[in-house]
């Protein structure tokens, strides 16, 4: 239901969410010797949610590992600042992917009351 209300926004938002969480681990993991940092390609995921693909799947089949710049001696391939990057601009597409959706609330509600 909520993909004919929202259209592609609510996997947009899913997909986000996941990749936050993603991010997350690879800066939690920063010092952990022999960590492989990993993203999700969100358009890819988001083409293939958008064919009908299970989010959880589009996420998993779109997950790639970071190939690092300047490779660490204990094979760690987290690099702190282009996950900060990263972070940042998956939260800012977040924030207006769920602006979108709060929008398309409030005017389903006005619809809703007759205003």
């Amino acid at each position: 239901m909520s993909q004919d209300l929202f259209g592609i926004h609510a996997a947009a938002l899913e997909l986000r969410s996941q990749r936050m969480g993603l991010i997350a681990s690879n800066i939690a993991n920063a010092a952990t010797p022999g960590y492989k940092a990993r993203d999700i390609d969100f358009t890819a995921a988001l083409r293939a949610a958008a064919r009908g693909t299970d989010l959880r799947e589009a996420a998993g089949g779109a997950a790639l590992y970071r190939v690092p710049v300047m490779p660490s001696l204990d094979g760690n391939t987290v690099e702190l600042q282009n996950e900060q990057l990263a972070f940042s601009e998956n939260a800012v597409g977040y924030s207006a992917t769920l602006q979108f959706i709060r929008g398309r609330v409030e005017t389903l509600t006005r619809a809703l009351r007759g205003e």
